[in-house]
């Protein structure tokens, strides 16, 4: 007989310990990562662990214990059914009143920038924005991507910005069905360069461009879906490490890592249904400002003990004898090692004084 080596994390076996080494280098196992409440194994993404706990395959002891004390929504584990109800109240959301196409036209809530003395206290976090654009076609076939429509939401879902775009060039399809545009709404929008100075000096909050892209400084985080689309119809960029974008958030991707849809997202993780049928900008903002904060909120325990230091990864270790060294590791000390390849953004709730 020979003794198997087990994954702290996932629980896979294998019969020799550089299979297992090799594997915690690649599967990037971590508190951060979600995890069955009733048998503690790790997923790669929340899709993961609702298989392994109501999926068609799904396991027999987690899923039964889950069926009676578990949220369908956040796949959190309760002691009793008293405990299910009361967290349903406030884990099940109502969907937002979109703002539809018939209001003012412009809104600027004229937020106050924050100074550097509330940067400088100890427990000082960023605060996140919420952008969605809505977008109307041009060129001769119209499916050149153009920003008809843009809408900005803080941390309270309160409107902060919102406005129509009037475009570059001209609209030869204003998707009505799905955006609910026509020519009258665009035609005195505010200019495209105008709206992406606006929207810079919001996020960037008074901060400079060199101290956003070094730290974040003051700039604020912006959250959305599919981003890298928003910024590119809107000609902009913005700091890689200040982005939260539910398109790209390993937890919420499929289990092939593909991206789920804002409507899916939506609908599976806080209880609602949107986009039923012309997009609304605030609804979307909103929704995915809930998204973000549910992800955010989630308590994981402290990383990291064992017998390398603070800095040292699994991954990084591969010289002969620090390779020698994860061997004299057991499966708990490889795993108090093993770092996620991804930001968790639990971390953003950590004030500016515990991350120094």
């Amino acid at each position: 007989m020979y003794s198997r080596h087990k994954c702290s994390a996932c629980y896979r076996q294998y019969k020799k310990k550089e299979h297992l080494i090799e594997h915690m280098k690649t599967s990037y196992h971590s508190v951060h990562q979600p995890r069955c409440m009733v048998c503690k194994k790790h997923c790669k993404s929340f899709e993961s662990l609702r298989e392994h706990l109501i999926g068609p395959l799904a396991k027999g002891v987690c899923s039964a214990i889950f069926s009676k004390w578990g949220c369908q929504l956040c796949l959190t584990l309760f002691d009793s059914p008293a405990s299910l109800d009361d967290h349903s109240e406030t884990c099940h959301l109502s969907a937002p009143v979109p703002m539809g196409t018939s209001e003012v036209p412009y809104i600027d809530s004229h937020i106050d920038f924050l100074d550097s003395s509330d940067e400088n206290n100890d427990d000082w976090r960023p605060r996140a924005i919420a952008m969605d654009c809505e977008m109307v076609g041009g060129g001769s076939d119209g499916s050149l991507e153009l920003c008809g429509r843009i809408c900005l939401v803080d941390e309270d879902e309160n409107l902060i910005f919102h406005t129509y775009v009037k475009p570059q060039i001209p609209v030869t399809n204003y998707r009505y069905d799905i955006t609910g545009l026509t020519e009258e709404h665009l035609r005195d929008g505010m200019p495209l360069k105008e709206v992406r100075e606006k929207v810079l000096q919001i996020l960037y909050n008074g901060e400079s461009i060199g101290k956003a892209r070094l730290d974040g400084g003051k700039a604020r985080l912006v959250v959305g879906h599919d981003l890298a689309h928003d910024f590119d119809c809107l000609g902009m960029d913005y700091p890689y490490h200040l982005i939260r974008d539910t398109a790209k958030y390993r937890p919420l991707a499929k289990t092939n890592f593909a991206s789920h849809s804002l409507k899916y997202l939506t609908r599976t993780y806080l209880g609602y249904e949107i986009q039923t049928g012309i997009h609304d900008p605030y609804e979307d903002c909103v929704s995915v400002m809930r998204l973000y904060k549910r992800m955010r909120d989630q308590i994981h325990e402290n990383e990291g003990y064992g017998k390398l230091t603070p800095t040292d990864s699994i991954v990084g270790i591969c010289d002969s004898w620090r390779s020698k060294e994860l061997d004299n590791l057991t499966p708990d000390e490889l795993y108090a090692i093993s770092q996620p390849d991804y930001k968790c953004w639990c971390l953003d709730l950590k004030p500016k004084s515990v991350e120094a």
